[in-house]
This record gives C-alpha cells, structure tokens and sequence, in this order.
C-alpha cells in the first residue's frame, strides 16, 4: 500500500497533465489496479483494529465502525471514487448511442473535467502520512538516528513532491485554458513540444518561484500566471521554514546528551578561567572531564530514580556486568545480594597519582574497581597493587576505626563507591557476606 501510495501520488499529477489520451492500456491498467486495491482498503479498514488505552488493541466491529466514520472515512472514501471508471464507461457507452446526455459527456471530457475530478485522488496523500507513522511506531523509531534519518527523508520527500505537484500545476492551469498567448508555455514555444521538455520546464518554473530565486526565462504577465507565482512562492516559503525548523530540532536531538555535555563544559571553562586557574589544573580537570563522562552528560539519578524497581535492577545489573564478571567476591554468592549492592554503588573516577584514601582519615565509603590500578600503601609494610574485579577500604567500615594505609590511582581508574550507611543496610540482610568480608579484613590486617 505503501509503494502503491507513493506511485499514485507521483504518477497521477504527470499523467492527467502531461499525456491526452488516457485511455491506453497501461493508464487503464494502472487505475484499475489502484483503485481496486483502494476500494479494499476502505473496506479492510472497518475490519482493522485500533489502539485504546493502555495499549489495548480494539477489536469490536461497532466500535471500528464508528471511529473510522467519525475520522478518515470520509477523506478515504473521497480519494477512493474511481472516477475513471466512470467516464470509461461513459465513453465506451457514447460510441453507440448519440444521446445528448452522451454528447454532454464526452464534452466534459474533451474539456478535461476528468482531470480536474482525478485530483481528488491526491487525497490519498493523508493515508501515506498515517502508514509512515505506522511503520515508525512499529519499528520503535524515537529519537535515535534511525527515527532521524527517517523523518529527514520523509522531510525531503514530501517537499519533493510539493514541488512535483506544483510543477504539474503550472503547466496544468494553462493548459486547461488552451494555452493563452501570453502564458510561459506559448511564450516559450513549448505547447507542442514532447512532455519531456514540457515537464523539465514545468518543473524548472516551479522550483525556481518556490525557493523565490526568479521567475523562470519570463516574468509572469497574464493574471493566471501571476497567482501560480505567488502560490507556488507561498508554498515554497512555508516548506523552507518548516525544513528549518526540523533540520534544527533533528540537530538537536540527534546528541542530546553531547549538547549538554558541552553546555556543561563552557560553564567549567569559564569558571576555570574566572578564577585564573594553572595551565597543568586546567588540563588534569579537562582529562577528568573526558574519563569520566566521555562527552555524554545524562542525569542518571533522575532516569533511574523514574523507573519501576526491577528495571532499575536489572538496567544496573547490565551496567555492572562487567564488574560482576571480574570480581571473585560476586562468583558465588546469593544474586539477590549481588543486585542489591549494585543499586546503592556509585561511579567515580581517579587520576593516576590521585589519592583515593589516605591513612589516618575516617572512612566514610569503601570501593570496588572496574577498571585500573591502584597501589595500597600501609606504614612500614610493603607496597600491595590491587587490579580490575578487587576492592578495597572495608576494614574502616568493619571496625569503624580510620583509615590504616593510603591508596594511590597508578592508572585511570573507573571505581564503584560504596557508602557505610548503606553497606551496613546491606549486610544487615545477609551476615554471612559480613562475614566473608570480615575474613578478608583480618588477612589485610596481619600483612600490614
């Protein structure tokens, strides 16, 4: 339907312009094809089902029945009207009998009153809009790049045949009034010329008084041609606002998070400059700023906090897994314990030569490394290195004592923090883990 669609919408124009004689085989073909499928539609609609609320598909015929009368149904069944059926058939009638009524009819013709009554068919341009919106919503097409690339084509395509159906006009006008002398086609020498060089022109006339860059190897004299002009001015002006109105919120919404990333990063430039910050400040906080947020900014808290608590879980759980793959500690244990620490960690990220804990303060969070390195540096003892998948900084929330050796980031790190308050939440369901924590505390402690 679609396909079909879009040939009707492109084909019909060109053909009751361009071309005389419309009863050849493959006009009767193509009409009897599009308007039999059509007609079918119509009636396929009373039969299809419509979304209610809470996504609940209505299927009561009554109920379809009235809906479609009460929306599209009278657009439809307009646009639907074969009338070359009907004039077919009063043709094929005139040829054996020479009534007046006939007669009349064939004069309705030879003056292309079929054309006119043909438009009507361009109608069908509301079903195409209604089954692209159909096609996006059920390939979820939102605001990522495939949802703008689609509206973009659609954007383009539609503006394309505004300028088709305009250029089809241009010439039409004229023609119907038996191409006056001082029309651009009689002025140009074209009323005989092939429709190849008739449409060329036609749509040379349209698009150049559509984006207003002149008026074609003519200016407008006859009064016909003057309000073609301004129409198709008109149109053009409105479709050029419009394509920059969308080309600048598909910009826009192509990156949201990059945009505010940047937005972000300004007011950081500017507070570094305001207070005059060093040189090698400037660089260490623009090389945090990249680690840690990777030119994206979202507010997660906010996202996440919006969400049911089981896709808060399982949207952590994803986020986490790769280091929950890593971690000896999460192997095997109880999953429940798993998800339920992953929902109260925090991301952080370290410089090398940052210090992450230092000895002698009081430990307010421990800490779980996804990516890097980091050295623990207890008095007196040696130097231990821990890696991806190991923590560290338990012992001061086990004994609620200070801090018993310093850390230092060697690396980039990308860490999880975990705070007292809501490590003992934890733990408090599931002793046994304070346990196994507690296990790897004391051997910590009698190596320092």
């Amino acid at each position: 339907m679609l396909l079909l669609m879009m040939g009707n919408l492109v084909i019909l124009p060109w053909g009751i312009t361009f071309f005389e004689d419309q009863n050849t085989m493959p006009w009767i073909i193509f009409n009897f094809l599009s308007d039999t499928l059509f007609l079918m539609d119509l009636v396929f609609n009373f039969r299809t089902g419509i979304p209610g609320e809470d996504s609940h598909i209505i299927l009561d015929p009554k109920e379809i029945r009235m809906h479609y009368l009460r929306t599209w149904f009278l657009v439809d069944f307009v646009s639907s009207i074969p009338v070359d059926y009907i004039f077919l058939i009063v043709d094929l009638e005139s040829r054996h009998e020479s009534s007046d009524v006939y007669r009349t009819a064939r004069a309705l013709r030879i003056v292309r009153f079929t054309k006119i009554l043909s438009l009507l068919r361009l109608l069908r341009l509301s079903r195409l809009i209604r089954y692209i919106h159909q096609w996006e919503e059920i390939f979820h097409m939102t605001y990522d790049l495939a949802s703008a690339v689609v509206r973009i084509v659609n954007l383009i395509g539609m503006m394309l045949l505004l300028c088709h159906w305009d250029g089809c006009l241009t010439f039409m006008v004229p023609m119907l009034q038996d191409f006056p002398p001082d029309c651009w086609i009689s002025k140009n020498n074209m009323v005989n010329a092939t429709w190849h060089i008739q449409y060329s022109y036609a749509l040379f006339m349209a698009m150049s008084h559509m984006l207003c860059i002149g008026y074609g190897a003519h200016p407008p004299e006859g009064l016909t041609d003057v309000w073609l002009t301004m129409i198709s001015m008109v149109v053009g002006a409105t479709c050029y606002a419009m394509f920059l109105g969308h080309a600048a919120n598909l910009v826009q919404s192509l990156d949201a998070s990059h945009r505010q990333y940047q937005e972000k990063y300004k007011q950081v430039e500017q507070y570094m400059s305001f207070h005059k910050l060093p040189a090698d400040v400037r660089q260490r906080i623009h090389d945090y700023y990249e680690h840690r947020f990777q030119g994206k900014m979202f507010d997660e808290d906010s996202i996440l906090g919006e969400l049911s608590d089981p896709l808060k879980e399982e949207i952590v759980s994803y986020n986490c897994r790769g280091l929950v793959a890593n971690m000896p500690l999460f192997a095997n244990t109880d999953p429940h314990f798993v998800t339920v620490i992953l929902t109260k960690l925090r991301f952080e990220v370290f410089q090398p030569g940052d210090y992450v804990i230092r000895e002698g303060t009081l430990g307010r969070k421990m800490y779980f490394i996804q990516h890097g390195t980091v050295t623990i540096i207890p008095r007196g003892s040696k130097e231990l290195m821990l890696s991806d998948g190991a923590y560290f900084g338990e012992i001061c929330l086990l004994t609620q004592g200070r801090r018993t050796a310093s850390v230092r980031a060697d690396t980039y790190c990308r860490l999880y923090s975990l705070s007292v308050d809501d490590f003992n939440e934890v733990l408090e369901e599931h002793p046994l883990m304070r346990r196994a924590f507690e296990s790897v505390a004391v051997e910590r402690l009698d190596r320092v």
